[in-house]
């Protein structure tokens, strides 16, 4: 089986075709949402003509172009300009952990990368890649030709998370190389000091992106399923520690709730939207709370 379709084996692709189908009206919804926000404050003015594809709004077709030209337009909008999305993959050497779920965070991320492409491809917006750990390692320019999934895809698949983590210093460079308002995607544990990331976050949104943070846990650092003695090794230092499980458990799990509601709170401030996940949750099932959720509040 080649890595391309590691990912995009039929039950993969079932999953994201299952998410459109499912939240068609809500996908819609939620990127003509991001569509606009670039433009508010201005007015919603008549821009060109573009070709009818199925999923447009029948209501918007110029009945005079087609008596023309038999054939069907409808009127484009200022407001309706594609927005370029950004998919931003934490490719630090802790995304390549997993302790028995089938997915490695990095592979789950893959999996919520791929829907959303999926999906903006399908809404004709170009979407571009960018792999970060220390710094920027990997890009790949913005397309919306149905082919960017598979390249998008390919270049993932054969890459092994590994490097040291610098969340911030990722972000950043990426902030200094976006020239015009985009939709940026973040995809990391974000095991790392907080207070650097808030600060490129806000980067971010100053310099007007709109921006979706995915903090993607392996369940079992969220839950902390281990029982009696263990030994833990951190995955890129390789310190060590011996503890007790059952007597530690509590105030770990404590602590990593308290690390998700310093980020939700902080995003939620700067108007960021903050999505805390892990990986025992099936991840259409994941996006489509998400798309709901922000469809609601918008």
């Amino acid at each position: 089986m080649s890595s391309v379709e590691r990912y995009l084996k039929p039950e993969v692709i079932r999953q994201i075709k299952r998410l459109d189908l499912r939240a068609q009206f809500i996908v819609r919804a939620f990127l003509q949402g991001l569509h606009a926000s670039p433009f508010q404050g201005f007015s919603v003015e008549f821009s060109e003509h573009r070709k009818y594809t199925p999923g447009d709004d029948p209501h918007h077709i110029d009945w005079l172009v087609y008596a023309k030209t038999d054939k069907y337009y409808v009127k484009k909008f200022e407001a309706e300009t594609n927005i370029t999305g950004y998919l931003a993959m934490d490719l630090s050497r802790s995304m390549g952990y997993t302790y028995r779920q089938e997915l490695t965070k990095f592979d789950y991320a893959i999996c919520l990368a791929a829907a959303l492409c999926y999906l903006m491809i399908y809404q004709h917006d170009p979407v571009g890649l960018v792999t970060f750990d220390e710094k920027i390692r990997h890009s790949l320019a913005p397309k919306s030709k149905r082919g960017q999934l598979a390249t998008v895809l390919s270049l993932l698949a054969n890459l092994q998370p590994a490097g040291r983590t610098d969340v911030a210093a990722g972000l950043n460079q990426l902030a200094a190389l976006l020239r015009h308002a985009s939709l940026v995607i973040i995809f990391s544990d974000l095991l790392t000091d907080p207070e650097p990331v808030f600060h490129a976050l806000h980067r971010l949104r100053h310099a007007g992106h709109d921006v979706i943070l995915f903090h993607i846990l392996d369940e079992a650092e969220v839950r902390f399923p281990f029982e009696g003695m263990v030994e833990l090794e951190d995955p890129e230092s390789s310190q060590r520690l011996q503890l007790d499980a059952d007597h530690f458990r509590p105030e770990y799990v404590a602590e990593v709730e308290a690390f998700r509601a310093t980020f939700r709170r902080e995003c939620f401030q700067c108007g960021i939207d903050y999505v805390a996940l892990d990986t025992s949750m099936q991840f259409d099932k994941a996006l489509t709370e998400y798309l709901i959720s922000r469809r609601a509040r918008y």
